[in-house]
């Protein structure tokens, strides 16, 4: 009888033989349940691991993007009104005389905020403006007049980097508004003069920070600033309408200022406890003791000839549904506008003409 061996082993055939291919089968099958599950668990384990790093790349390049888009003062948020605060920079723009606020406001109504406002974070958890008083104001005044807080209580901002200089600051009020054509020389000549005061800012002369604050204006521009700094500087606390001052009449009464002292006793005499007068009297005052006659300043912007400029700004705002949809209504000192989507210039004159002396018959006849 044939002795059996302890270990019967099959030795592999050749590779590649068909008796290799059957025992690597073999061992296949022979596998326990452990070692299945465990080769599961280990294939699993890597495919988390890729998908983990991919997911924390991704998370790292938005940080990133995050990071560089709010250090070019990219991000934008709605920010509460109460929360922005305009202490920090000396506005360039004249408070209390802005004839456009209501266009503004109206455009604000029918389109919303197209250009955001720039605020700079502050430690407390507030915001300091850096660009857009007229629209913040709008903003305010649109919130007051509706009490609409959902639609006026929070206005889109772009938030700056922490950290940047009152001099760089200033340069990004200036340089906005230097785009604009209704920023006077008065108030380019106020910004200069309060940016000099500053006692943030470096510099200390006006002429000076004028070369620092409008380094974007030509030449010509920088020395109009600097005569009109000249002229605020004497004036400004006595004029009312500075910024309706045009460019050649701001010329002239500076140099006249120069030559002749004793006008500014005089023109303050004058403007003195005057206080129901208007752009218009400001500056014929001013025009008269300057000798510049009247025409030779044209090339500025005028003032609007109505008794809306005296200090008086009482104003009625209505909304009236009428048949052509929603008539939007303002009524001040010397001044009632109708905004309604009618085409007004298409209408028969005498018809349009009829109809307003009756509304104004009406009006004054219930006035009196």
């Amino acid at each position: 009888m044939k002795k059996r061996r302890t270990f019967d082993i099959d030795l592999p055939e050749e590779p590649g033989s068909e008796a290799t291919a059957a025992a690597a089968a073999k061992v296949e099958t022979r596998r326990s349940p452990m070692a299945a599950a465990i080769t599961e668990n280990a294939e699993s384990l890597r495919e988390r691991r890729v998908v983990e790093e991919a997911i924390r790349a991704e998370n790292d390049a938005l940080a990133a993007e995050y990071v560089r888009m709010k250090q070019l003062g990219l991000i934008v948020d709605l920010i509460p009104l109460d929360q922005v605060e305009t202490f920090k920079l000396i506005r360039d723009r004249a408070k209390g005389d802005d004839q456009e606020l209501e266009d503004l406001k109206t455009s604000l109504r029918d389109v919303g905020l197209s250009n955001p406002i720039q605020v700079e974070p502050r430690a407390d958890g507030r915001y300091e403006l850096v660009q857009g008083y007229r629209r913040l104001a709008a903003y305010r005044e649109l919130l007051a007049e509706t009490g609409d807080a959902a639609r006026w209580g929070v206005i889109p901002a772009g938030i700056l980097p922490r950290g940047e200089g009152l001099e760089g600051l200033y340069r990004r009020m200036v340089d906005e508004n230097l785009v604009r054509k209704d920023i006077s020389f008065a108030e380019m000549a106020q910004t200069a003069m309060a940016y000099a005061d500053d006692p943030g800012t470096r510099e200390v002369d006006p002429d000076r920070a004028v070369a620092e604050l409008f380094r974007s204006a030509p030449y010509q521009k920088r020395s109009y600033i600097r005569q009109f700094i000249r002229l605020m500087s004497r004036l400004g606390d006595d004029l009312r309408y500075a910024p309706h001052i045009p460019r050649a009449l701001g010329l002239k009464l500076a140099a006249a200022l120069d030559d002749r002292p004793e006008l500014v006793l005089r023109i303050r005499a004058e403007l003195k406890g005057w206080e129901t007068r208007s752009a218009a009297d400001e500056l014929d005052v001013l025009r008269r003791l300057a000798d510049l006659p009247e025409g030779e300043d044209d090339n500025a912007r005028k003032p609007r000839e109505t008794q809306a400029e005296t200090p008086s700004r009482a104003k009625t705002t209505l909304q009236l549904p009428t048949r052509l949809g929603l008539a939007k209504c303002t009524a001040t000192n010397g001044r009632l506008e109708i905004r309604l989507a009618q085409d007004f210039a298409a209408l028969d004159r005498r018809q349009v003409e009829a109809a307003l002396l009756r509304l104004l018959d009406d009006l004054t006849s219930r006035a009196g």
